[in-house]
């Protein structure tokens, strides 16, 4: 099978700073039968969505958090839930679905992590999710883990982040935040958006 890739150009602002998008890329087969995957998307009828595969979480660069405009009303009963079933600050919630998936419901980054929460595979299975991209499933089990973390970590939230994003053996090897720039950027961001999610 021959696969051709088009992909326009795309970008997203925030602030005063582009980056790139998560496209949403579409597939159909053109008339020699070439199979096209293309963030344009083509005549109605013809393509098949595929999801959104992107640059989610870390590896966006350049962003302004202090500034990045901030998502207050989207899953709100979700958040509050999960918030309420687990003991989990919301703005803490809320701040990892910022940095994690900028609050792409189909968001899938490189490594493999899906939805608002980015779950990777072994914890949606551990947590029973049963469709990632289910926000209600996605955030429920996000947080669950999250609360699991912040007890282990005697809720000391930047360890349980840092475990979030870098696993907890990482966490207890270094006995503490791992000297990866990925983690600590992820902590920065983290510690940014939480503060003001809660002003």
């Amino acid at each position: 099978m021959r696969v051709l890739v088009a992909l326009a150009a795309t970008t997203i602002w925030l602030g005063a700073v582009s980056a790139p998008a998560a496209a949403q890329v579409y597939r159909y087969e053109d008339e020699d039968g070439i199979t096209v995957l293309t963030n344009v998307k083509p005549e109605a009828g013809r393509y098949e969505n595929v999801r959104n595969v992107g640059c989610y979480g870390t590896c966006i660069k350049g962003v302004d958090w202090h500034a990045t405009p901030l998502r207050r009303v989207e899953y709100r009963e979700e958040v509050r839930g999960a918030a309420a079933v687990y003991g989990v600050d919301e703005a803490l919630i809320r701040a990892i679905m910022h940095a994690e998936s900028w609050f792409e419901v189909t968001a899938v980054s490189r490594a493999g992590a899906e939805g608002l929460m980015q779950l990777m595979p072994a914890t949606q299975v551990r947590f029973g999710v049963s469709d990632p991209f289910d926000p209600l499933d996605n955030i429920s089990a996000g947080v669950a883990y999250l609360a699991e973390l912040l007890e282990r970590f005697e809720n000391d939230w930047e360890l349980a982040v840092a475990a979030y994003n870098a696993g907890e053996t990482a966490v207890r090897r270094h006995g503490g935040i791992p000297p990866y720039a990925e983690t600590r950027e992820y902590v920065r961001r983290v510690r940014i958006l939480r503060a003001r999610y809660g002003g």
